[in-house]
């Protein structure tokens, strides 16, 4: 008893002589192991991760127990191992890495006409498919150029209206197959072909749209709209995420959300303090 209370004691001097800077400290170390675990199950490396944590184990238990070659060993294998990670995960860094730069600048336009006609107008369309069961892909670039995506397909570049889609994605049309991508509120080009996630613990329900819009959006920060032409759902994927069985006024919020701010965009710095202060329950004075 005499050694929990001197444990809660320590624990309690502590906590009350932490400031401000502490907790941040704190929230921004677990914010990096958060975003390390979600690393480890994005890139699907579950079994890769036992395997080097059970390299630190014995790593640990080779010194414990002056086990000197043992540790010799694994020591060096460490520092090759670390070299070899990164190697390994050369195009998730990447994509984190970029992911990074991005919340740090504006991806949102100021709301315009042809803006807000172009985003009801697709609502409308995918609205139609999702009733007809037309399979569609549908693309809102934003500050990532998709201009490669767009040369795998047809250039349009036209003003975005609801029969231009549906009739672009009618399964009898030559552009149905491919990808729509709308660029400055214009219908830039059809057609496109798209790279694959590398996810493999997706729903068997997803077929090959739904991997495809995945794919681009780990790799852009592009608004990827996906009608199901099984199901006639409706998704969204954005960041390597879908979300999923949306109905036309969620399409809307979610499209608005995205694509449209109203007032000037926020620097990467404030959304920051911003957040920090949220966490922390700081109001402003």
């Amino acid at each position: 008893m005499e050694v929990i209370r001197s444990s809660l004691g320590r624990a309690l001097n502590i906590v009350s002589a932490m400031g401000i800077a502490d907790i941040l400290d704190i929230l921004i170390v677990a914010y990096i192991i958060y975003r390390a675990i979600w690393f480890v199950r994005r890139t699907n490396s579950y079994n890769l991760a036992k395997g080097i944590i059970l390299i630190f184990v014995a790593l640990f238990l080779s010194y414990v127990f002056d086990l000197r070659m043992i540790y010799f060993l694994l020591s060096h294998a460490v520092e090759i191992g670390l070299l070899a990670l990164v190697v390994l995960f050369q195009p998730e860094l990447r994509r984190l890495l970029e992911r990074m730069g991005r919340s740090f600048s504006a991806t949102r336009a100021s709301s315009t006409p042809e803006l807000e006609t172009a985003i009801a107008e697709t609502v409308e369309a995918c609205r139609d498919m999702s009733a007809s069961k037309t399979g569609a892909l549908i693309i809102f670039q934003r500050s990532v150029s998709l201009s490669g995506i767009m040369a795998t397909g047809t250039v349009v570049n036209a003003d975005v209206s609801a029969e231009l889609l549906k009739n672009m994605f009618f399964n009898k049309a030559p552009l149905h197959d491919g990808a729509a991508v709308i660029r400055d509120a214009r219908l830039a080009a059809a057609g496109c072909v798209l790279p694959l996630t590398a996810q493999t613990n997706l729903s068997k329900e997803l077929g090959m749209r739904h991997r495809a819009g995945i794919g681009l959006s780990e790799q852009s920060d592009a608004v990827v709209i996906i009608v199901s032409e099984e199901t006639g759902s409706i998704s969204v994927a954005l960041d390597g995420a879908l979300k999923r069985h949306l109905n036309a006024q969620r399409l809307d919020q979610i499209l608005h959300q995205e694509l449209v701010v109203q007032e000037a965009a926020q620097s990467g710095w404030k959304k920051f303090t911003e957040n920090v202060k949220s966490i922390l329950k700081v109001k402003e004075p």
